[in-house]
Protein backbone atom coordinates (compact mmCIF):
# COMPACT_ATOMS: atom_id res chain seq x y z
CA UNK A 1 0.00 0.00 0.00
CA UNK A 2 1.12 3.58 -0.54
CA UNK A 3 0.91 4.82 3.03
CA UNK A 4 2.14 8.37 3.31
CA UNK A 5 2.56 11.64 1.46
CA UNK A 6 5.74 13.63 1.69
CA UNK A 7 3.84 15.94 4.05
CA UNK A 8 3.20 13.10 6.46
CA UNK A 9 -0.56 12.82 5.95
CA UNK A 10 -2.18 9.41 5.65
CA UNK A 11 -3.66 8.20 2.38
CA UNK A 12 -7.16 6.73 2.45
CA UNK A 13 -7.44 3.12 1.36
CA UNK A 14 -10.03 3.69 -1.37
CA UNK A 15 -10.56 6.45 -3.87
CA UNK A 16 -14.23 6.62 -2.90
CA UNK A 17 -13.28 8.25 0.42
CA UNK A 18 -11.52 11.27 -1.02
CA UNK A 19 -11.12 13.07 -4.32
CA UNK A 20 -8.17 11.81 -6.41
CA UNK A 21 -6.92 15.38 -6.64
CA UNK A 22 -5.88 15.19 -2.99
CA UNK A 23 -3.32 12.47 -3.73
CA UNK A 24 -0.34 14.57 -4.72
CA UNK A 25 3.32 14.35 -3.87
CA UNK A 26 5.76 11.50 -3.52
CA UNK A 27 4.44 8.48 -1.70
CA UNK A 28 6.35 6.02 0.40
CA UNK A 29 5.50 2.62 -0.98
CA UNK A 30 4.86 -0.14 1.52
CA UNK A 31 3.26 -3.24 0.08
CA UNK A 32 4.42 -5.58 2.82
CA UNK A 33 1.74 -8.07 3.81
CA UNK A 34 -0.76 -6.70 1.29
CA UNK A 35 -2.73 -9.29 -0.65
CA UNK A 36 -1.46 -10.01 -4.16
CA UNK A 37 -3.56 -10.89 -7.19
CA UNK A 38 -1.86 -12.90 -9.92
CA UNK A 39 -3.75 -12.31 -13.17
CA UNK A 40 -3.34 -15.36 -15.41
CA UNK A 41 -2.44 -18.80 -14.08
CA UNK A 42 -0.47 -20.38 -16.90
CA UNK A 43 3.18 -21.39 -17.11
CA UNK A 44 4.26 -17.99 -15.71
CA UNK A 45 1.54 -17.00 -13.28
CA UNK A 46 1.04 -20.24 -11.38
CA UNK A 47 4.63 -20.76 -10.17
CA UNK A 48 4.66 -17.10 -9.11
CA UNK A 49 1.39 -17.45 -7.21
CA UNK A 50 2.64 -20.60 -5.48
CA UNK A 51 5.86 -18.97 -4.27
CA UNK A 52 4.16 -15.83 -2.98
CA UNK A 53 1.40 -17.94 -1.45
CA UNK A 54 3.93 -19.58 0.85
CA UNK A 55 4.52 -16.20 2.51
CA UNK A 56 1.45 -13.99 2.17
CA UNK A 57 -2.18 -13.92 1.01
CA UNK A 58 -2.45 -14.43 -2.74
CA UNK A 59 -5.44 -14.61 -5.07
CA UNK A 60 -4.76 -16.60 -8.22
CA UNK A 61 -7.15 -15.21 -10.83
CA UNK A 62 -7.96 -16.66 -14.25
CA UNK A 63 -10.99 -16.27 -16.51
CA UNK A 64 -10.74 -19.99 -17.43
CA UNK A 65 -13.09 -21.66 -14.97
CA UNK A 66 -11.86 -25.14 -15.88
CA UNK A 67 -8.34 -24.04 -14.98
CA UNK A 68 -9.54 -22.72 -11.62
CA UNK A 69 -11.37 -25.99 -10.93
CA UNK A 70 -8.31 -28.15 -11.60
CA UNK A 71 -6.09 -25.95 -9.43
CA UNK A 72 -8.59 -26.04 -6.59
CA UNK A 73 -8.45 -29.83 -6.92
CA UNK A 74 -4.68 -29.68 -6.45
CA UNK A 75 -3.74 -30.46 -10.06
CA UNK A 76 -1.72 -28.54 -12.66
CA UNK A 77 -2.06 -29.70 -16.26
CA UNK A 78 0.99 -27.64 -17.30
CA UNK A 79 3.12 -29.78 -14.93
CA UNK A 80 5.01 -26.68 -13.78
CA UNK A 81 4.09 -27.23 -10.13
CA UNK A 82 3.40 -30.42 -8.21
CA UNK A 83 0.41 -31.19 -5.97
CA UNK A 84 2.86 -30.88 -3.07
CA UNK A 85 3.81 -27.37 -4.24
CA UNK A 86 0.16 -26.35 -4.34
CA UNK A 87 -0.45 -27.77 -0.88
CA UNK A 88 2.59 -25.98 0.54
CA UNK A 89 1.28 -22.64 -0.72
CA UNK A 90 -1.07 -22.34 2.24
CA UNK A 91 -2.14 -18.71 1.67
CA UNK A 92 -3.00 -19.16 -2.03
CA UNK A 93 -6.61 -19.24 -3.21
CA UNK A 94 -8.05 -19.41 -6.72
CA UNK A 95 -10.99 -17.66 -8.32
CA UNK A 96 -12.49 -16.48 -11.59
CA UNK A 97 -14.69 -13.96 -9.74
CA UNK A 98 -13.59 -10.44 -10.67
CA UNK A 99 -15.21 -9.02 -7.54
CA UNK A 100 -12.60 -10.73 -5.38
CA UNK A 101 -9.86 -8.60 -6.96
CA UNK A 102 -11.04 -5.67 -4.81
CA UNK A 103 -9.47 -7.46 -1.82
CA UNK A 104 -6.00 -7.02 -3.31
CA UNK A 105 -3.54 -4.12 -3.30
CA UNK A 106 -0.89 -5.57 -5.62
CA UNK A 107 -1.73 -6.89 -9.08
CA UNK A 108 0.75 -8.93 -11.14
CA UNK A 109 -0.31 -9.46 -14.75
CA UNK A 110 1.08 -12.61 -16.40
CA UNK A 111 -1.17 -13.07 -19.43
CA UNK A 112 0.11 -14.19 -22.86
CA UNK A 113 1.23 -11.66 -25.47
CA UNK A 114 0.98 -13.51 -28.80
CA UNK A 115 1.22 -12.35 -32.40
CA UNK A 116 -1.47 -12.41 -35.07
CA UNK A 117 -1.40 -14.10 -38.48
CA UNK A 118 0.58 -11.16 -39.90
CA UNK A 119 3.21 -11.43 -37.12
CA UNK A 120 1.98 -8.24 -35.46
CA UNK A 121 1.65 -7.95 -31.66
CA UNK A 122 -1.74 -9.09 -30.42
CA UNK A 123 -2.26 -7.09 -27.24
CA UNK A 124 -5.83 -8.29 -26.68
CA UNK A 125 -5.02 -10.40 -23.56
CA UNK A 126 -3.01 -7.65 -21.85
CA UNK A 127 -5.60 -5.00 -22.76
CA UNK A 128 -8.43 -7.08 -21.29
CA UNK A 129 -6.36 -7.87 -18.20
CA UNK A 130 -5.65 -4.17 -17.72
CA UNK A 131 -9.37 -3.39 -17.99
CA UNK A 132 -10.12 -6.04 -15.37
CA UNK A 133 -7.46 -4.74 -13.00
CA UNK A 134 -8.46 -1.11 -13.63
CA UNK A 135 -12.00 -1.76 -12.44
CA UNK A 136 -10.63 -3.16 -9.16
CA UNK A 137 -7.91 -0.56 -8.67
CA UNK A 138 -7.87 1.59 -5.53
CA UNK A 139 -5.76 4.54 -4.45
CA UNK A 140 -2.39 3.30 -3.24
CA UNK A 141 -2.41 0.09 -5.32
CA UNK A 142 0.42 -1.05 -7.57
CA UNK A 143 0.18 -2.96 -10.87
CA UNK A 144 3.14 -5.03 -12.06
CA UNK A 145 3.36 -6.48 -15.56
CA UNK A 146 5.37 -9.61 -16.36
CA UNK A 147 4.06 -10.23 -19.88
CA UNK A 148 6.63 -9.71 -22.64
CA UNK A 149 5.95 -6.48 -24.55
CA UNK A 150 7.83 -3.93 -26.64
CA UNK A 151 9.56 -1.00 -24.89
CA UNK A 152 6.97 1.58 -23.87
CA UNK A 153 3.92 -0.69 -23.95
CA UNK A 154 3.22 -0.51 -20.20
CA UNK A 155 3.08 3.29 -20.16
CA UNK A 156 1.61 3.82 -23.63
CA UNK A 157 -1.04 1.08 -23.71
CA UNK A 158 -1.67 -0.32 -20.23
CA UNK A 159 -1.51 2.79 -18.05
CA UNK A 160 -4.18 4.77 -19.99
CA UNK A 161 -6.51 1.77 -19.67
CA UNK A 162 -5.87 1.56 -15.93
CA UNK A 163 -6.55 5.28 -15.55
CA UNK A 164 -9.74 5.17 -17.62
CA UNK A 165 -11.21 2.14 -15.86
CA UNK A 166 -10.29 3.26 -12.34
CA UNK A 167 -10.73 7.03 -12.50
CA UNK A 168 -7.35 7.31 -10.79
CA UNK A 169 -4.19 9.10 -11.84
CA UNK A 170 -0.96 7.29 -12.67
CA UNK A 171 1.96 7.96 -10.32
CA UNK A 172 -0.35 9.95 -8.07
CA UNK A 173 -3.02 7.47 -7.02
CA UNK A 174 -1.55 4.21 -8.30
CA UNK A 175 1.82 3.01 -9.55
CA UNK A 176 3.20 0.46 -11.97
CA UNK A 177 6.10 -1.93 -12.14
CA UNK A 178 7.52 -4.16 -14.84
CA UNK A 179 9.36 -7.38 -14.04
CA UNK A 180 9.64 -9.63 -17.10
CA UNK A 181 9.08 -13.34 -16.73
CA UNK A 182 11.99 -15.66 -17.44
CA UNK A 183 10.23 -18.98 -17.01
CA UNK A 184 11.55 -21.88 -19.10
CA UNK A 185 8.64 -24.36 -19.42
CA UNK A 186 9.58 -27.91 -18.53
CA UNK A 187 12.89 -26.90 -16.92
CA UNK A 188 13.06 -28.41 -13.44
CA UNK A 189 16.54 -27.02 -12.73
CA UNK A 190 16.28 -23.33 -13.65
CA UNK A 191 13.03 -22.69 -11.83
CA UNK A 192 11.45 -19.37 -10.80
CA UNK A 193 13.35 -18.79 -7.57
CA UNK A 194 16.70 -19.73 -9.13
CA UNK A 195 16.58 -17.21 -12.00
CA UNK A 196 17.68 -13.62 -11.34
CA UNK A 197 14.73 -11.25 -11.72
CA UNK A 198 14.76 -7.89 -13.47
CA UNK A 199 12.55 -5.39 -11.63
CA UNK A 200 11.49 -1.79 -12.25
CA UNK A 201 8.98 0.77 -11.10
CA UNK A 202 7.29 3.92 -12.37
CA UNK A 203 8.82 6.02 -9.56
CA UNK A 204 11.91 5.43 -7.43
CA UNK A 205 9.71 4.48 -4.47
CA UNK A 206 7.67 2.08 -6.60
CA UNK A 207 10.88 0.58 -8.02
CA UNK A 208 12.16 -0.10 -4.51
CA UNK A 209 8.86 -1.68 -3.49
CA UNK A 210 8.70 -3.93 -6.55
CA UNK A 211 12.31 -4.97 -6.08
CA UNK A 212 11.76 -5.79 -2.40
CA UNK A 213 8.63 -7.76 -3.25
CA UNK A 214 10.43 -10.06 -5.68
CA UNK A 215 13.55 -10.25 -3.54
CA UNK A 216 11.38 -11.92 -0.89
CA UNK A 217 10.99 -15.03 -3.08
CA UNK A 218 13.83 -14.99 -5.63
CA UNK A 219 16.86 -16.79 -4.20
CA UNK A 220 19.03 -15.81 -7.19
CA UNK A 221 18.54 -12.12 -6.46
CA UNK A 222 17.18 -9.20 -8.45
CA UNK A 223 18.44 -6.59 -10.92
CA UNK A 224 16.72 -3.24 -10.54
CA UNK A 225 16.45 -1.51 -13.91
CA UNK A 226 16.37 2.28 -14.16
CA UNK A 227 12.94 2.44 -15.84
CA UNK A 228 10.01 0.42 -17.08
CA UNK A 229 11.23 0.82 -20.66
CA UNK A 230 14.70 -0.48 -19.85
CA UNK A 231 13.18 -3.57 -18.23
CA UNK A 232 10.82 -4.10 -21.18
CA UNK A 233 13.67 -3.75 -23.67
CA UNK A 234 15.93 -6.09 -21.71
CA UNK A 235 13.36 -8.85 -21.84
CA UNK A 236 12.59 -8.55 -25.52
CA UNK A 237 16.27 -8.64 -26.54
CA UNK A 238 17.01 -11.72 -24.41
CA UNK A 239 14.89 -13.87 -26.66
CA UNK A 240 15.74 -11.92 -29.82
CA UNK A 241 19.42 -12.63 -29.22
CA UNK A 242 18.73 -16.34 -28.81
CA UNK A 243 16.57 -16.34 -31.92
CA UNK A 244 19.40 -14.81 -33.94
CA UNK A 245 21.99 -17.26 -32.63
CA UNK A 246 19.76 -20.18 -33.60
CA UNK A 247 19.11 -18.59 -37.01
CA UNK A 248 22.86 -18.45 -37.60
CA UNK A 249 23.37 -22.18 -36.97
CA UNK A 250 20.20 -22.94 -38.95
CA UNK A 251 21.66 -21.17 -41.95
CA UNK A 252 24.92 -23.02 -41.43
CA UNK A 253 23.00 -26.31 -41.44
CA UNK A 254 21.49 -25.50 -44.84
CA UNK A 255 24.91 -24.63 -46.24
CA UNK A 256 26.66 -27.66 -44.78
CA UNK A 257 23.93 -30.00 -45.99
CA UNK A 258 24.64 -28.86 -49.55
CA UNK A 259 28.33 -29.43 -48.93
CA UNK A 260 27.72 -32.92 -47.60
CA UNK A 261 29.04 -32.02 -44.13
CA UNK A 262 27.35 -33.04 -40.89
CA UNK A 263 26.44 -29.80 -39.06
CA UNK A 264 26.47 -31.31 -35.59
CA UNK A 265 30.00 -32.62 -36.11
CA UNK A 266 31.10 -29.16 -37.25
CA UNK A 267 29.53 -27.50 -34.22
CA UNK A 268 31.09 -30.02 -31.84
CA UNK A 269 34.50 -29.37 -33.36
CA UNK A 270 34.07 -25.60 -33.22
CA UNK A 271 32.86 -25.95 -29.64
CA UNK A 272 36.34 -27.01 -28.59
CA UNK A 273 37.19 -23.30 -28.51
CA UNK A 274 36.39 -21.75 -25.13
CA UNK A 275 34.32 -18.83 -26.43
CA UNK A 276 32.29 -20.60 -29.13
CA UNK A 277 28.59 -20.41 -28.25
CA UNK A 278 26.96 -23.89 -28.14
CA UNK A 279 23.77 -23.28 -30.13
CA UNK A 280 22.14 -26.07 -32.15
CA UNK A 281 19.98 -25.87 -35.28
CA UNK A 282 16.29 -26.57 -35.06
CA UNK A 283 12.74 -25.32 -35.34
CA UNK A 284 12.04 -22.27 -33.18
CA UNK A 285 8.54 -22.23 -31.71
CA UNK A 286 6.83 -21.57 -28.42
CA UNK A 287 5.43 -18.44 -26.86
CA UNK A 288 8.74 -16.58 -26.44
CA UNK A 289 11.66 -16.98 -28.84
CA UNK A 290 9.56 -17.22 -31.99
CA UNK A 291 7.28 -14.35 -30.94
CA UNK A 292 9.21 -11.73 -28.98
CA UNK A 293 11.41 -10.47 -31.86
CA UNK A 294 8.27 -9.37 -33.69
CA UNK A 295 7.35 -7.14 -30.73
CA UNK A 296 10.70 -5.41 -30.98
CA UNK A 297 10.59 -5.03 -34.76
CA UNK A 298 7.03 -3.70 -34.55
CA UNK A 299 8.14 -0.91 -32.24
CA UNK A 300 11.24 -0.22 -34.32
CA UNK A 301 9.12 0.24 -37.45
CA UNK A 302 6.70 2.41 -35.51
CA UNK A 303 9.53 4.87 -34.81
CA UNK A 304 10.77 4.79 -38.39
CA UNK A 305 13.47 2.11 -38.46
CA UNK A 306 13.20 -1.08 -40.50
CA UNK A 307 15.14 -3.85 -38.74
CA UNK A 308 17.23 -6.05 -41.00
CA UNK A 309 19.18 -8.57 -38.95
CA UNK A 310 16.32 -9.42 -36.57
CA UNK A 311 13.80 -10.02 -39.35
CA UNK A 312 16.33 -11.98 -41.41
CA UNK A 313 16.77 -14.33 -38.46
CA UNK A 314 13.03 -14.71 -38.15
CA UNK A 315 12.68 -15.61 -41.84
CA UNK A 316 15.33 -18.30 -41.55
CA UNK A 317 13.85 -19.84 -38.41
CA UNK A 318 10.27 -19.70 -39.65
CA UNK A 319 11.32 -21.64 -42.76
CA UNK A 320 13.04 -24.53 -40.99
CA UNK A 321 9.92 -26.68 -40.59
CA UNK A 322 9.22 -26.49 -44.32
CA UNK A 323 12.90 -27.14 -45.05
CA UNK A 324 12.84 -30.30 -42.91
CA UNK A 325 9.61 -31.59 -44.47
CA UNK A 326 10.88 -31.07 -48.01
CA UNK A 327 14.07 -32.94 -47.21
CA UNK A 328 12.02 -35.86 -45.92
CA UNK A 329 10.03 -35.84 -49.16
CA UNK A 330 13.20 -35.56 -51.26
CA UNK A 331 14.83 -38.56 -49.55
CA UNK A 332 11.64 -40.63 -49.72
CA UNK A 333 11.46 -40.03 -53.46
CA UNK A 334 15.14 -40.88 -53.79
CA UNK A 335 14.48 -44.17 -51.98
CA UNK A 336 11.62 -45.06 -54.30
CA UNK A 337 8.82 -44.52 -51.76
CA UNK A 338 5.47 -43.57 -53.29
CA UNK A 339 5.01 -40.29 -51.43
CA UNK A 340 1.35 -39.79 -52.33
CA UNK A 341 0.51 -43.16 -50.79
CA UNK A 342 2.93 -43.00 -47.90
CA UNK A 343 2.54 -42.61 -44.16
CA UNK A 344 5.01 -40.63 -42.09
CA UNK A 345 5.12 -40.90 -38.33
CA UNK A 346 5.87 -37.68 -36.46
CA UNK A 347 7.13 -38.22 -32.93
CA UNK A 348 6.47 -35.17 -30.79
CA UNK A 349 4.18 -32.17 -31.26
CA UNK A 350 4.95 -29.91 -28.30
CA UNK A 351 7.13 -26.88 -28.95
CA UNK A 352 9.93 -28.27 -26.79
CA UNK A 353 10.95 -31.42 -24.98
CA UNK A 354 9.52 -32.76 -21.73
CA UNK A 355 6.63 -30.33 -21.38
CA UNK A 356 3.01 -30.36 -22.60
CA UNK A 357 3.09 -26.84 -24.09
CA UNK A 358 1.88 -26.85 -27.71
CA UNK A 359 1.69 -23.08 -28.25
CA UNK A 360 3.19 -21.95 -31.55
CA UNK A 361 4.72 -25.38 -32.13
CA UNK A 362 6.59 -25.43 -35.44
CA UNK A 363 6.03 -29.18 -35.65
CA UNK A 364 2.58 -28.21 -36.90
CA UNK A 365 4.14 -26.37 -39.85
CA UNK A 366 6.15 -29.48 -40.67
CA UNK A 367 3.03 -31.65 -40.54
CA UNK A 368 1.10 -29.27 -42.80
CA UNK A 369 3.92 -29.26 -45.35
CA UNK A 370 3.96 -33.08 -45.43
CA UNK A 371 0.19 -33.08 -45.85
CA UNK A 372 0.56 -30.71 -48.79
CA UNK A 373 2.36 -33.60 -50.53
CA UNK A 374 -0.64 -35.86 -49.79
CA UNK A 375 1.30 -37.73 -47.13
CA UNK A 376 -0.74 -39.38 -44.40
CA UNK A 377 0.76 -38.16 -41.12
CA UNK A 378 0.47 -40.07 -37.86
CA UNK A 379 1.31 -37.91 -34.84
CA UNK A 380 2.30 -39.22 -31.42
CA UNK A 381 3.40 -37.43 -28.27
CA UNK A 382 3.59 -38.80 -24.71
CA UNK A 383 3.45 -35.31 -23.18
CA UNK A 384 0.83 -33.43 -25.16
CA UNK A 385 -2.84 -33.31 -24.20
CA UNK A 386 -4.84 -34.94 -26.99
CA UNK A 387 -7.84 -32.67 -26.45
CA UNK A 388 -5.72 -29.52 -26.68
CA UNK A 389 -3.99 -30.74 -29.84
CA UNK A 390 -7.34 -31.45 -31.46
CA UNK A 391 -8.79 -28.13 -30.34
CA UNK A 392 -5.83 -25.99 -31.40
CA UNK A 393 -4.72 -27.77 -34.57
CA UNK A 394 -7.39 -30.29 -35.55
CA UNK A 395 -4.93 -33.17 -35.24
CA UNK A 396 -5.66 -36.54 -33.68
CA UNK A 397 -2.88 -37.96 -31.53
CA UNK A 398 -2.22 -41.61 -32.28
CA UNK A 399 0.37 -44.28 -31.57
CA UNK A 400 3.30 -45.33 -33.71
CA UNK A 401 4.24 -48.96 -33.17
CA UNK A 402 5.07 -52.18 -34.98
CA UNK A 403 1.37 -52.94 -35.53
CA UNK A 404 0.85 -49.62 -37.34
CA UNK A 405 4.03 -49.23 -39.33
CA UNK A 406 4.95 -46.09 -41.24
CA UNK A 407 7.10 -45.46 -44.29
CA UNK A 408 9.34 -42.92 -42.62
CA UNK A 409 9.83 -41.29 -39.23
CA UNK A 410 10.34 -37.73 -38.04
CA UNK A 411 11.62 -37.42 -34.48
CA UNK A 412 10.63 -33.80 -34.01
CA UNK A 413 10.88 -33.29 -30.22
CA UNK A 414 13.58 -34.50 -27.86
CA UNK A 415 11.35 -35.99 -25.17
CA UNK A 416 13.14 -38.26 -22.69
CA UNK A 417 11.04 -41.16 -23.94
CA UNK A 418 12.50 -40.77 -27.44
CA UNK A 419 15.99 -40.04 -26.18
CA UNK A 420 15.97 -43.39 -24.37
CA UNK A 421 15.32 -45.23 -27.64
CA UNK A 422 17.88 -46.36 -30.21
CA UNK A 423 17.70 -46.50 -34.02
CA UNK A 424 17.33 -50.26 -33.62
CA UNK A 425 14.20 -49.60 -31.54
CA UNK A 426 12.82 -47.30 -34.21
CA UNK A 427 13.39 -49.54 -37.23
CA UNK A 428 10.54 -52.01 -36.44
CA UNK A 429 8.13 -49.06 -36.54
CA UNK A 430 8.82 -48.74 -40.27
CA UNK A 431 7.90 -50.85 -43.25
CA UNK A 432 10.00 -51.20 -46.38
CA UNK A 433 13.73 -51.49 -46.81
CA UNK A 434 14.69 -47.82 -47.04
CA UNK A 435 12.75 -45.67 -44.57
CA UNK A 436 13.84 -42.11 -43.91
CA UNK A 437 14.65 -41.03 -40.36
CA UNK A 438 14.52 -37.28 -39.82
CA UNK A 439 16.33 -36.92 -36.50
CA UNK A 440 15.63 -33.22 -36.02
CA UNK A 441 17.01 -33.07 -32.48
CA UNK A 442 20.12 -35.14 -33.24
CA UNK A 443 19.17 -37.66 -30.56
CA UNK A 444 20.86 -40.62 -32.24
CA UNK A 445 24.29 -41.35 -33.60
CA UNK A 446 24.11 -40.85 -37.35
CA UNK A 447 26.17 -43.96 -38.08
CA UNK A 448 24.00 -46.12 -35.82
CA UNK A 449 20.92 -44.87 -37.63
CA UNK A 450 22.42 -45.71 -41.01
CA UNK A 451 23.48 -49.15 -39.74
CA UNK A 452 19.89 -49.80 -38.62
CA UNK A 453 18.73 -49.29 -42.21
CA UNK A 454 17.64 -45.64 -42.21
CA UNK A 455 18.40 -42.90 -44.68
CA UNK A 456 19.15 -40.10 -42.25
CA UNK A 457 18.33 -36.42 -42.34
CA UNK A 458 19.09 -34.02 -39.54
CA UNK A 459 19.70 -30.29 -39.34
Amino acid sequence: MLIATRHGGSVPKTHHEQSPSRYSGSYVVNIDHQKIAIIGLGYVGLPLAVEFGKQRPVLGFDINEARIAELRAGKDSTLEVTPEDLQASSQLSFSSDRNKLAECAVFIVTVPTPIDAANRPDLTPIVKASETVGRALKAGDIVIYESTVYPGCTEEICVPILEKCSGLKFNVDFFCGYSPERINPGDKVNTLTKIKKITSGSTPEAANAVDALYASIIQAGTWKASSLKVAEAAKVIENSQRDLNIAFVNELSVIFDRLGIDTIEVLEAAGSKWNFLPFRPGMVGGHCIGVDPYYLTHKAEEVGYHPQVILAGRRINDNMARYAARNVIRLMLKNGIDVARSTVGVMGVTFKENCPDIRNSKVIDLIRELQNWNVRVVVADPWANAGEVMHEYGLQLDTIDATQQVDSLVVAVGHNEYRAMTPADLKPLCRGEKPVLADLKALYDRHDSSAAGFTVFRF
